[in-house]
């Protein structure tokens, strides 16, 4: 049943009390119009449960703004959602265009730093994130007295003597929930074994990034990506204020699963709104996205902490290739994976999600 203002409705009762189901949650098609963004198709999302974002259909059906209650679950670059014209895969081009956003995907065959690989020039993060969207699809549907909305669409990266790879993405949320469900399947659809390299970077910012925010999850090892990091190793799950000069720590976290083979890790700020607290929480599936990293950058504006789960480091392909460890894909190989996002609203419902966590020790 649809769980909408502190009460539950089922199919009848809610339709009863509705002209149109828009009332209360949807998807709107919009364009985006104004300076770099201009001509990005978007699909903006309303669920009933105080959660909205948006969903960028030219930019790999990837999610630039979301809140809950008015605000923000995640940090915004001064990039803006810039229209894929304006992507640059050379060296750090990249970052030209990263808006941050609550996800960015990376990938699908170069994932993480500036490298060489063989003969081929390899950009930070790759271009998945700036391919635009094909055979769209949206709709709504009950099932029983639960209430469905759903976004598909495909991404190919693919060219001539090079990788053929298809993203085909599900983007759901339940009428009332606070949480987002994504499914991706990737398919190398060319006749030739090709590098696969998936990250899922998603940017958290205040107010739940703030001073005393914790990250909580069951960590069983951490390693500091390089001597930066290093220096914030005894305090890599707790942050502090903005500060001047900071310079970005990366860290690679091995976390416990649950009994589904599910990581479980959240991003908390206990204090937010007088005590309140708020969060948001990632569940996803570790024999597919065996590797998590945790970028922290507590900067003057560039205030932002990433949660990254991924089947690679952001190191890059030649770095991957070169330990032995890059995950090619064969001819016709398909890997299906889903990903939930969801807020934790209120210091009551992280202390559940600990205590979900407490399970996982056990």
């Amino acid at each position: 049943m649809a769980h909408l203002f502190g009460t539950h409705y089922s199919k009848t009762d809610l339709l009863m009390r509705l002209g149109d189901l828009s009332q209360v949650a949807g998807i709107r098609p919009i364009e985006l119009v104004n300076g770099p963004e201009r001509g990005v198709r978007a699909f903006h999302f309303t669920t009933g449960s105080g959660l909205s974002f948006t969903v960028l259909a030219d930019r790999g059906l990837d999610i630039f703004d979301a809140k809950y209650n008015g605000w923000s679950l995640c940090w915004h670059s001064a990039s803006g959602a810039a229209a894929p014209a304006f992507y640059d895969r050379h060296d750090l081009g990249w970052l030209w265009s990263f808006y941050g956003g609550l996800l960015v995907t990376c990938g699908l065959s170069q994932a993480g730093a500036v490298n060489e690989d063989g003969r081929e020039s390899l950009g930070l993060h790759g271009r998945i994130s700036n391919i635009p969207a094909q055979n769209v699809s949206l709709g709504g549907e009950w099932r029983d007295d639960d209430y469905f909305l759903w976004l598909s669409g495909e991404m190919r990266e693919g060219k001539l003597f090079g990788p053929n790879l298809l993203l085909r993405r599900t983007i759901q949320c339940r009428l009332g929930q606070p949480k987002i469900s994504l499914v991706d399947e990737i398919e190398n659809q060319g006749y030739q074994e090709t590098p696969f390299m998936l990250l899922y970077h998603c940017n958290m910012g205040f107010p739940i990034v703030d001073s005393g925010s914790e990250l909580i999850a069951v960590i069983e090892d951490m390693k500091p990506r390089d001597g930066e990091a290093e220096k914030g190793a005894q305090i890599f799950d707790t942050f502090e204020n903005p500060t001047s000069g900071y310079k970005e720590q990366c860290f690679y976290i091995d976390h416990a699963v649950n009994a589904r083979g599910y990581v479980q890790v959240a991003l908390v700020n206990r204090r937010f709104n007088n005590n309140r607290g708020c969060g948001v929480y990632l569940s996803y599936p570790k024999k597919e996205l065996p590797c998590y990293t945790q970028w922290k950058m507590m900067g003057q504006g560039d205030y932002v902490v990433g949660m990254e789960p991924g089947n690679c480091v952001p190191e890059g392909r030649a770095s991957a290739r070169g330990r032995g460890v890059l995950r090619m894909l064969q001819p016709g190989e398909k890997v299906k994976l889903d990903i939930e996002i969801g807020v934790l609203d209120g210091n009551e419902e992280i202390e559940v999600f600990e205590s979900t966590l407490r399970d996982i020790e056990e």
